[in-house]
């Protein structure tokens, strides 16, 4: 049977994205083509799973009207949410294409504040897990602390449950010196970050081995953007190239690559596999405008032009 998966966002959003004629300062810049949906590192990674029919539930800490408003989207969807109720409000981020340029302009409100009783609560409900993988990904709200998914990371341990981490900064940092992580997924930027420095070839594959070397991660899958991607693990490193798509925008690729991958492994997949349909994902979200994220059609389509194989499982 197919792994229960559940995500956890701490940070999540609604997402608002629009096109514009062209954005200019002062004067009104109208909006058609307008969309809401309900965002957020894990959300996004939830919506991806579902889509692909895992099973999978979106743990958010969320509050307000907007708050409320996410776990509409998210039930009209057909995805369980797992709300964590706090005192500020829900965010929401502006995406803008300007039709002129071909520019899109990106707005992130940094969120409400949340305090250390919130994050307790997420924790909770991860050792109240039975069985399945719990995928941390987005950023650290205000006001929680900078051993947050380290929290979860040791939650989820204690517990024999995989855990899987995609974020970036403190919060990120803190999750690496605990360890025991089974898929760490950083961009160049954040495997750069960590490093402390710029990395070419050779220093990305060095330093995401080192991370499973180390037993920090047992999986280490580092997107490329148009280089492709690479996995890191025990029995050496892999790459694989970008698949050719049109680019219409990258909101969402890094998501819907984690969604997959961590959908295939649930699935019972081989690595090599699993990874090589998140990069399949990856393509396929770009290819998509706005906040657009993949469909399972385009996903498999593009797995099966890269070469891939569905696995007996």
């Amino acid at each position: 049977m197919a792994a229960p998966i559940l995500t956890i966002t701490l940070n999540p959003t609604i997402d608002v994205f629009g096109a514009a004629a062209a954005v200019v300062p002062t004067h009104k810049v109208r909006l058609h083509a307008t969309t809401y949906e309900p965002g957020g590192g894990g959300i996004n990674v939830a919506r991806v799973i579902a889509s692909l029919g895992g099973n999978v539930e979106a743990l958010s800490l969320s509050g307000g009207e907007m708050g409320a408003f996410l776990g509409r989207l998210l039930q009209e969807e057909g995805i369980a949410h797992l709300p964590i109720p706090i005192a500020g409000q829900t965010r929401v981020a502006l995406m803008v294409r300007d039709e002129k340029t071909g520019l899109e302009y990106r707005f992130l409100p940094e969120g409400p504040e949340i305090s250390g009783e919130d994050v307790a609560r997420a924790v909770a409900a991860v050792a109240g897990r039975g069985s399945g993988y719990v995928v941390a990904s987005g950023s650290l709200p205000r006001g929680a602390p900078e051993d947050s998914f380290a929290q979860l990371a040791v939650a989820a341990a204690r517990h024999g449950l995989p855990f899987v981490l995609d974020s970036s900064g403190a919060g990120l940092k803190s999750a690496l010196a605990v360890g025991g992580i089974t898929l760490l997924k950083p961009s160049r930027s954040e495997l750069e970050g960590l490093a402390g420095r710029s990395l070419d070839e050779t220093g990305i594959e060095r330093e995401a081995m080192a991370l499973v070397t180390s037993g920090t991660a047992r999986l280490v899958a580092v997107t490329l953007g148009g280089d492709g991607a690479l996995l890191a693990r025990a029995e050496g490193a892999l790459r694989l190239p970008a698949i050719a798509v049109p680019v219409l925008s990258a909101v969402g690729a890094g998501d819907s690559f984690l969604g997959a991958m961590v959908w295939a492994l649930s699935q019972g997949w081989p690595v090599e596999e699993a990874f090589r349909l998140g990069t399949a994902a990856g393509a396929a979200a770009t290819s998509n405008p706005g906040t657009t994220l993949c469909s399972r059609e385009a996903v498999f389509r593009l797995y099966r032009q890269a070469g891939g194989v569905l696995p007996t499982v």
